[in-house]
């Protein structure tokens, strides 16, 4: 053991000494550790207090809620606003303005997708080699000026394209949330501020219906452009306003918060280091971890799960308030009957979340949410339209499908290690979300209106599929952990000339993948 390690109080982690300095300058560190080493003399006096008096991490963490998870929020809120304005511009006469005919309505909602799934790849790149912070803010501006620009449509070909460019740059929103939203809390804390912003979806769906039902009060004589034209104009111009605040105000690391001191970011950074999973290193992209990440048995369980999940997604996403209408109500009416699907996509987000919280079992709240939402099916399926408030009950509990997909984001966030792998994976999960997506507004179809009955039923279909990922994934996770611990102790024999200190920081921030580490450990 070194001079410097003796001086390290009991108890805590090893800092950076001379031989890991040098360690530093390799890019197969963590940025956060080179910031660890020019602060070590903050970092070694923090650790020597066990009540750490002088940095609160609650408070801290209090401040990071503020400025990390509310911009994250506005920018799920909007992107979910903006990805639904089509789905009010149906019942505010949008297909009748353009002259849509046959499936080109729903072709224009899943080429949205397709854009959004083709557009993963290159973001795969950006989000290791550009800064996250920055990267989402850009595209959060550019797919609000794309929104805006689809007030300008006049035919089906101009309406696509304009949804098009916004799938391209909603691309983004999943993946980079993702890998922000890990470097900033422990696994246990990760899964509550990932459905608070998910939140943004219920909000969304909300907000929308309000926003809906207000701009179908203007009148042909009241102004020149339409109501869906104008709604599309306001909600683009709102998100170029919430992409500016991202550039400027979400810094990229921990380490460029320019709210929080040094000291308070040595002690958000050593209280995240128990994930195991680093902080950024833009360094170099590996290919070999992108091998790895296509050899893994969780990433496909976690996209057929996402993918299941997101089929009855897209259905209610794209075709909510057209199936209300099918009930018997008016455009105006739709719109509010719409609402309580944001209130009970809260409900589910919120229980969820805090339940992981307290209790962790992510398999097992996932199930509890897909219970909901096969019922919800079946009632969309059996139920004869005269019952209306039967319909309306299943249209509303399918939305509970919402709160499980935070679950994988946050899972791929706790679970896969190494820069570039990660990155590749938040791509992966992002976009088996728009395959979902695609799936589900092609279930509808001109033929099987006004019930969509075949529809209705993959939505049932594709939840028990996303029960039988759900328990798979949990399997995988239990006996992979089991297998470690069984071999933890073969493995430290070897590494016996490492204090125990120093051999859990390094590892802490060596950026290498979950397979690699035998120390790392599967949450589930």
């Amino acid at each position: 053991m070194s001079s410097t390690d003796e001086k390290t109080p009991p108890g805590i982690e090893a800092l950076p000494n001379d031989h890991s300095s040098s360690m530093a300058a390799s890019d197969n560190l963590d940025s956060a550790w080179a910031f660890l080493d020019r602060h070590r003399d903050e970092a070694l006096r923090l650790g020597a207090s066990t009540q750490l008096s002088d940095v609160d991490i609650a408070v801290v963490r209090r401040k990071v809620d503020w400025h990390i998870v509310s911009l994250m929020f506005l920018c799920y809120t909007t992107q979910f606003l903006d990805k639904v304005a089509i789905n009010y511009g149906a019942v505010m006469g949008l297909t009748k303005d353009l002259k849509l005919v046959g499936s080109e309505f729903s072709n224009v909602a899943t080429f949205f997708f397709v854009a959004y799934l083709i557009f993963e790849i290159p973001n795969t790149y950006c989000l290791q080699m550009l800064p996250a912070g920055k990267w989402l803010g850009v595209n959060v501006i550019l797919w609000g000026v794309a929104t805006a620009s689809g007030a300008a449509a006049h035919s089906y070909h101009t309406l696509l394209a304009s949804r098009i460019f916004v799938g391209i740059f909603e691309a983004t929103i999943g993946p980079s949330l993702l890998l922000i939203s890990s470097r900033w809390y422990t696994k246990s804390e990760q899964a509550v501020r990932f459905s608070f912003w998910y939140l943004g979806l219920g909000v969304g769906q909300i907000t929308g219906g309000a926003i809906s039902f207000g701009f179908q009060h203007l009148t042909a004589g009241e102004v020149t452009l339409a109501g869906w034209r104008i709604m599309f104009v306001v909600l683009g111009c709102a998100t170029v306003v919430i992409g500016f605040l991202t550039v400027w105000f979400l810094p990229d690391t921990p380490m460029q918060a320019r709210w929080l001191s040094d000291v308070e970011k040595v002690v958000l950074l050593r209280h995240v280091s128990v994930n195991q999973t680093g902080v950024e290193n833009r360094t170099k992209f590996r290919w070999a971890e992108i091998v790895e990440a296509l050899c893994d048995p969780q990433i496909y369980l976690l996209l057929l799960s996402t993918i299941c999940l997101s089929v009855p997604s897209g259905v209610v996403t794209t075709y909510s308030a057209t199936l209300i209408s099918h009930l018997g109500y008016n455009s105006k009416q739709a719109a509010l009957m719409n609402m309580p699907s944001g209130a009970v996509s809260i409900f589910f987000i919120l229980l969820v979340g805090y339940g992981i919280r307290m209790q962790s079992h992510r398999w097992a709240w996932t199930l509890a949410c897909i219970i909901p939402g096969i019922i919800g099916g079946a009632l969309m399926s059996f139920m004869p339209t005269s019952n209306k408030a039967g319909c309306l009950a299943g249209i509303y509990l399918v939305n509970a499908i919402t709160a499980p997909l935070p679950i994988f984001y946050a899972w791929t966030a706790a679970n896969v290690a190494g820069s570039t792998k990660r990155a590749f994976a938040a791509a992966l999960v992002s976009g088996s979300f728009s395959i979902g997506n695609i799936m589900g507004p092609q279930t509808f179809q001109p033929r099987d209106a006004p019930d969509y009955r075949p529809a209705k039923l993959a939505v049932m279909g594709s939840l028990a599929g996303a029960a039988l990922t759900t328990c798979l994934l949990f399997c995988y996770y239990y006996i992979e952990n089991r297998r470690r611990d069984r071999s933890s102790s073969r493995k430290e024999s070897k590494d016996s000339d490492l204090s125990e200190e120093d051999l859990l920081s390094r590892e802490r921030w060596l950026n290498i993948t979950d397979r690699k580490n035998s120390r790392f450990r599967y949450v589930y």
